[in-house]
């Protein structure tokens, strides 16, 4: 079998890269060990669209990436025969924190033409119903003595009225496929990579089933297994950002009464100053996630498979009391419920889009669980600088500038370069 391009990964990344180099005229093929489309990390993703990143460019593609969620449709080109996804338009409330101060973030909303609102507590109290405005920094273990000490002082927030969150993560993986098939992609699931054939570039890749696939460019998009298909291709030496698995887990909880409105998800919250953040859902639910405060232990993997599939009542516990001490009126269930996932986190929490040292070789990885929301123009990304590399062009001495089609932003892509600086200006955390 021979392509154009092999692309390993049908999470919501590698389908939209699938869809943008077909739509350019490539032929795809997709390569993914799972059973179907966006069953890996997508599956477990909350889905949140924010647009508080540290970097301009992290807030640019995400403000360009709003776009395309909202008109899902005209993204794909046609409405998927089996189910769209959709956007729902919630607002998102960013608690005031030290390690993210709102000058670390407000400029680059400003310069996108990012619409914010500026809340002191007050406000915040009021758009909020039910919420404990309190200052509790650092965060703590619930165990500590000091959990429950009263607040220092209160909180205000920054409000982004255009956040919100896609209602099916994996269907968005799917209705992606969907549209890259309609431009002749193929997918080829339960195929593991087993070897990359390589010569002075890319030639060919293996799976375990003895296919040989033929190709001059390959896409690392493998999410969390993302390090061992490096390691296969034998790149990475020149890299500044490492990457590793990591899972992490999100409670299902019922919402407070009172907290969401009728038939509504209400406002996001991310509430670093206390380690969670929250996102309704319809039906009156709650999902509660860990910003890896400093005093909980992070959980690195050798290997992405060896993640324990079940929420844990210890982290679960974490979650919800945390959740609680800022939803007062919370109920904290006795039995763990929610979702599992992992992480491919690059150690400055930003992803790298680029080329690599080895000619036809790409990597769409370290998306660090905050990827999600910009899968649309990530697609565009790396179809922008396949073209420029394959082309003849050196992207490391002159990166790619992107032109967001909808915003009009010209986006350095050198930010998400592999031999990048690493960002000082990140939160360390999945807030990027």
């Amino acid at each position: 079998m021979r392509t154009d391009v092999v692309v390993i990964g049908a999470g919501v990344v590698g389908t939209s890269i699938a869809l943008e180099l077909a739509r350019g005229g490539r032929q795809v093929v997709v390569v993914d060990k799972a059973g179907g489309v966006g069953h890996g990390s997508t599956s477990a993703s909350s889905a949140v669209v924010r647009f508080n990143f540290s970097t301009g460019a992290g807030v640019a593609a995400a403000w360009e990436s709003r776009f395309a969620w909202e008109a899902w449709a005209d993204h794909l080109g046609g409405e998927d025969p089996a189910g769209m996804t959709r956007f729902v338009r919630t607002g998102m409330a960013f608690l005031d924190v030290s390690v993210a101060p709102r000058s670390t973030f407000v400029p680059h909303l400003e310069r996108a033409g990012v619409p914010f609102e500026e809340w002191d507590a007050a406000t915040l109290a009021q758009r909020i119903p039910g919420i404990d405005v309190g200052r509790y920094w650092p965060p703590k273990p619930i165990a500590d003595e000091h959990f429950f000490d009263d607040a220092e002082g209160t909180v205000g927030a920054v409000y982004t009225p255009d956040a919100g969150h896609v209602s099916d993560p994996q269907l968005a993986a799917r209705n992606l496929a969907w549209a890259a098939e309609r431009h002749g992609a193929r997918f080829l699931l339960r195929r593991e990579v087993t070897a990359i054939e390589r010569g002075g570039r890319v030639r060919a890749v293996l799976l375990d089933d003895g296919t040989r696939i033929g190709t001059d460019v390959l896409v690392n998009a493998a999410g969390p297994w993302s390090s061992a298909i490096n390691r296969l291709a034998g790149v990475g030496s020149d890299f500044t950002i490492s990457l590793a698995p990591m899972r992490q887990e999100v409670a299902h909880v019922r919402a407070p009464a009172g907290l969401l409105p009728e038939g509504g998800e209400g406002i996001s919250v991310a509430d670093m100053d206390l380690g969670i953040y929250l996102r309704g859902e319809i039906g009156g639910g709650l999902l509660i996630g860990g910003t890896e405060p400093e005093c909980d232990p992070l959980q690195w993997l050798e290997c992405p498979d060896d993640a324990h599939p079940n929420p844990t009542m210890k982290v679960f516990e974490a979650q919800t009391v945390r959740a609680a001490r800022r939803l007062p009126e919370l109920h904290v269930p006795h039995r763990a419920r929610g979702v599992v996932g992992v992480y491919d986190v690059a150690d400055d929490w930003t992803p790298v889009y680029d080329r690599t040292d080895l000619p036809g070789f790409y990597v769409a990885v370290g998306t660090s669980g905050n990827q999600f929301k910009n899968a649309p123009v990530v697609g565009r990304f790396m179809t922008a600088i396949i073209d420029r590399v394959e082309g003849g062009g050196d992207h490391d001495t002159d990166p790619v500038q992107f032109v967001a089609e909808r915003t009009g932003a010209v986006i350095d892509l050198a930010a998400f370069s592999r031999r990048r600086v690493v960002n000082t200006d990140s939160s360390g955390t999945v807030m990027g």
